[in-house]
């Protein structure tokens, strides 16, 4: 006889990240004294400007202790008004802003505001871990649009055009991405924008977590085509550029509807964000990008290490990234061989899990991203241990046969 789970339907339907299991699966290994170099999580290796802590420091001594707005201080909300004007040049008010417990709640929480059971939301693969489970959470439909490596891994508007039904709600994306560093470039964006300018049911959630980690030129924001504007929703926060990912900051920048939707659903959920986060959130965008600019020179270096290292590595197919901290290289060579002990490697997550086991490197495996032939590897790691982590990675492969 069966027994009827007590879990919801919505739990036992949502997957586990995929990032944080192989951390979390690095971490146990660590913990039986074997040296695991880990490149699964996406999380500088800096430590959060001083600045920014002393911010905090000050916040504590003057007592912002108690419930924040909603929507979060009007001051933080003021700063990411002025940094968006100033950065991107983008017009927006605070009443367009809502600051959240990071930016993966700001995606969440847009999703759960737009998408009804049975609507479709078009994701680019590969695609960061959650957006699809995400949309489980939503009841919404993915609809994925493949690229390669070929295409630097962004989508054409041909494919993009091909990808809309009758049933299309949003269009869910990151530049520079996560997992493969891609950036769109404006006239690529603009090549988009001509497509949902013919469809004006369909509302764009432009990921831009990774803005500052960008090695072309500046930034391009899709919101910055008046045609569709109000019809963007931008997704940022603090914890890339600023090494704030434990500080849970995130926010929106949307038209007023969406916006005071998102505001009523935070209400019912987690309320405002840590009002110390909050304080520091305000330093961090009034006292400039010095920090920032030194984590960038830092990743564009590694970046060219770990580049040169995977091409030096036999049934490896890599191209380089234009921004974030993660490279996407192709390993389906690799599938059909056996490890040591006899064991198939038959797709990404069995190479990741063989690295890990084998390399004591951790590395995510692409099919939880959405393309199955590869392996995502974050270089926000020291010099040092991407050397050895290369040369282990190197080694293992080299012992599949």
């Amino acid at each position: 006889m069966s027994q009827t789970s007590i879990l919801s339907d919505r739990i036992n339907n949502l997957s586990e990240s995929a990032t944080l299991k192989m951390t979390k699966l690095g971490r146990e290994l660590a913990a039986k004294g074997i040296n695991v170099i880990s490149l699964s999580v996406g999380e500088p290796d800096f430590n959060t400007p001083e600045h920014v802590k002393d911010a905090a420091k000050k916040a504590l001594d003057e007592n912002w202790t108690r419930y924040s707005p909603v929507s979060g201080y009007p001051e933080l909300r003021q700063a990411i008004v002025n940094k968006l004007k100033n950065e991107n040049g983008l017009d927006y008010d605070i009443s367009n802003i809502v600051v959240s417990t990071g930016a993966k709640q700001s995606l969440s929480n847009v999703l759960l505001t737009l998408v009804n059971p049975g609507d479709e939301v078009i994701i680019p693969t590969p695609y960061w871990v959650s957006y699809s489970e995400m949309v489980v959470l939503a009841e919404g439909k993915s609809v994925f649009i493949d690229t390669t490596i070929e295409s630097d891994f962004k989508i054409t508007p041909e494919q993009l055009e091909a990808a809309i039904t009758p049933k299309s709600k949003v269009f869910m994306f990151s530049s520079p991405c996560n997992p493969t560093g891609s950036v769109y470039s404006k006239e690529e964006l603009e090549g988009l924008v001509k497509v949902f300018e013919k469809h004006p049911e369909i509302y764009i959630i432009s990921d831009e977590i990774y803005e500052h980690i960008n090695f072309i030129d500046k930034h391009e924001s899709i919101a910055q085509f008046p045609s569709i504007k109000d019809r963007v929703i931008i997704i940022n926060g603090f914890s890339k550029a600023f090494a704030m990912t434990g500080w849970r900051l995130g926010y929106i920048a949307a038209n007023k509807e969406i916006a005071a939707a998102n505001e009523k659903m935070q209400g019912q959920t987690t309320s405002g964000t840590c009002s110390i986060s909050q304080r520091a959130g305000i330093a961090a965008y009034e006292q400039g990008l010095e920090s920032v600019l030194e984590m960038k020179e830092a990743f564009e270096r590694r970046r060219q290490l770990v580049y040169d290292l995977l091409n030096d590595i036999p049934g490896v197919k890599t191209n380089l990234p234009d921004g974030a901290f993660y490279f996407f290289p192709e390993i389906s060579s690799f599938f059909g061989k056996k490890d040591p002990e006899g064991n198939v490697i038959n797709n990404s997550a069995d190479l990741a899990l063989y690295l890990l086991n084998y390399g004591h490197v951790a590395t995510v495996g692409g099919d939880s991203f959405g393309n199955n032939n590869y392996i995502r590897l974050s270089y926000a790691a020291s010099d040092e241990n991407l050397k050895e982590a290369l040369r282990r990675i190197k080694e293992a492969l080299g012992k599949l046969a």
